[in-house]
Order: C-alpha cells, then sequence, then structure tokens
C-alpha cells in the first residue's frame, strides 16, 4: 500500500512578510530619527527655535536650541537678541546641564549688560562647570567677580566620598575622568566626578573605611580648564595672580600652548600694575 503524500512546508503569506518587514523598517528608521531630532548639528529655523526654547521639560532640544543661539551671536547676528530674556529664564532651569550651557551663551555678547546680573548669581551654583562657565562669561565683561572661580580652575581639586561605607576604587592614578565617570563606590553609593581632570592621588587606602564628605581622589586641574582660566586672567588677574600664572608659564607638565598663554597672561596682568 503507498503512503500518503505529505505536504510541504507551508510558505508564509504575504501579510507575515509585510510585518517582518515593517518592523525591520522601524528597528532602523525609530534610532535614525530619535538620533536626528537631538542632533545638535541640525539647523533650526526660527520657528522651531522657539518651540524648542518653550520646551524646558525637554532638556536636549532647549540645549539645541541655545546653542544655535549661542552660534548665531558669535556670528554677530542681532536677531539673536530676541531670545535673550528666555536665555535669562533659562539660567535659573533645574538642569545643570542648562544652566552651564546658559552661563556660556551669556559670555557670546560681552556688550549685554543685563547678562552681567544672571552670571553673577550663577558664581554661586551648585554645579562647579555652572560657576566656571559663568567666570569665564564675566571675565569677558572685565568683572573682577570672576576672579575666585578663574584661580580655582587653576588648582586641583577633590572627590568626596558620598556616604559612609567602605571604598572601592575603579581607576587608579594616572588615569584620566570627564565629569560622570564612575571613579569608586563606597559601600552602596557611586561616586563620580564632577570634574575632567587626571588622577593625581588616592588620598585613603582600597578598602578603607570612609565618612561621607571625606575628600578620596585628587585630581590635577585639567588643561583645558586652566588654558580657558588664563585667557580669563588676561583680563581680570590682579598681581596677586602674577606668581601662579609665571609658574605655569615655566612648567614642565602643561602644553607649549598653556605656557604660551601663560606667558601672555602674566604680561598683561604686568602691564596694568596696580590699576584697578
Amino acid at each position: 500500500m503507498n503512503a500518503p503524500a505529505t505536504s510541504g512546508p507551508t510558505r508564509p503569506s504575504r501579510r507575515v512578510y509585510l510585518l517582518v518587514s515593517l518592523v525591520a523598517l522601524a528597528l532602523v528608521l525609530l534610532p535614525f530619527l530619535f538620533w536626528y531630532d537631538t542632533w545638535f548639528g541640525r539647523r533650526l529655523d526660527d520657528g522651531r527655535l522657539d518651540q524648542y526654547l518653550k520646551e524646558a521639560n525637554r532638556p536636549r532640544r532647549a540645549q539645541q536650541a541655545l546653542a544655535q543661539i549661542g552660534e548665531r551671536i558669535g556670528r554677530g547676528d542681532a536677531a539673536a537678541r530676541r531670545w535673550y530674556p528666555r536665555v535669562v529664564e533659562l539660567a535659573s532651569h533645574t538642569s545643570a546641564e542648562m544652566r552651564q550651557t546658559t552661563a556660556w551663551i551669556m559670555g557670546q555678547d560681552r556688550r549685554h549688560e543685563p547678562f552681567r546680573a544672571p552670571l553673577r548669581r550663577l558664581l554661586a551654583d551648585s554645579s562647579p562647570m555652572v560657576r566656571r562657565n559663568a567666570a569665564l562669561s564675566l571675565a569677558g565683561f572685565g568683572d573682577p567677580a570672576a576672579l575666585a572661580e578663574l584661580r580655582a580652575m587653576l588648582a586641583p581639586s577633590t572627590i568626596a566620598a558620598p556616604g559612609d561605607g567602605t571604598v572601592r576604587y575603579r581607576l587608579k592614578v594616572g588615569e584620566y575622568v570627564n565629569p560622570g565617570t564612575l571613579v569608586a563606590r563606597v559601600g552602596e553609593s557611586e561616586m563620580r566626578s564632577i570634574l575632567p581632570g587626571e588622577i593625581r592621588r588616592l588620598l585613603r587606602p582600597q578598602g578603607s573605611a570612609v565618612r561621607v564628605g571625606e575628600p578620596l581622589v585628587e585630581l590635577a586641574a585639567d588643561q583645558t580648564h586652566i588654558w580657558e582660566a588664563l585667557r580669563g586672567l588676561y583680563l581680570v588677574g590682579e598681581r596677586e595672580d602674577l606668581e601662579p600664572v609665571r609658574q605655569i608659564a615655566r612648567g614642565m607638565g602643561v602644553s607649549s600652548r598653556i605656557r604660551q598663554q601663560a606667558a601672555l597672561t602674566a604680561r598683561q596682568i604686568s602691564s596694568r600694575g596696580d590699576r584697578p
């Protein structure tokens, strides 16, 4: 007796093919659309700038708009002044990144005196990156209120324990960190850097029991921040800044660009003498 014929494999229907194709397209398209929507290089027209600046609950969009306003100011576009009031409003945003961006933007127009007061307020910000941007912008206004923060930019900084517990370092001396880099764990808490720089010293041994607020890591001053601070001191530096600046000009651990800027800054401060 012949065995009954068996049917071959069932081909998927056209609908299944269509669904699979749509899913594959979405997997490619959605990440692209997200990237395109948040890419800072995408040019925004005035209407889109207005829209993005209103979306303070979407900080990345507002930052994108602010960055392009800053570029327009840098090109001398007087039409950018229409957004100045909103820039000042966003200087009080809850996002440190937003405040940092507005501090930079307000330094792009050194003739707009109404920027000076919000910049001075940002000198007391809880974020050191915001304070530094504010100081650099104020230096452009020739405002000596920037001096304390500019001097701090030349000095090493420390990272403190975020809580009580045993410290377990992730990094070692000589490694470079950016803001947000995880440097260590203290108990169950993460210890992240809030400034960039190279790790100079670990102030407590691995496995030590530490208390909240105790300094654990010393960072060297970041070279880009040193260079920016020297440019600020060129504008507002005083006699007491001469020796630290000259030491940088003679230093072996900095780039030739920094040594050149330090020499220029020292000459400029010397030329001002004791003038206010």
